[in-house]
């Protein structure tokens, strides 16, 4: 299971808005509804994050073992 509750923080401490990621970054909603209900997304969407927010995988993603 993933949990993205670091996304949300890394993005707080970073400045940066869902509204930024959408208009500014031309992240997709369905990425964001995806992110906010903690379902699979792709590694280029991870990768694309982190390179947005200029940190690592572990700023955005935790995985639990089910």
């Amino acid at each position: 299971m993933y949990n993205y509750d670091k996304l949300w923080q890394t993005m707080s401490k970073k400045g940066i808005s869902q509204y930024m990621l959408i208009n500014e970054y031309e992240i997709s909603e369905s990425l964001l509804y995806r992110l906010r209900h903690n379902q699979s997304v792709s590694m280029h969407s991870i990768n694309r994050l982190c390179d947005i927010l200029e940190c690592d995988i572990g700023d955005i993603v935790t995985y639990y073992r089910e």
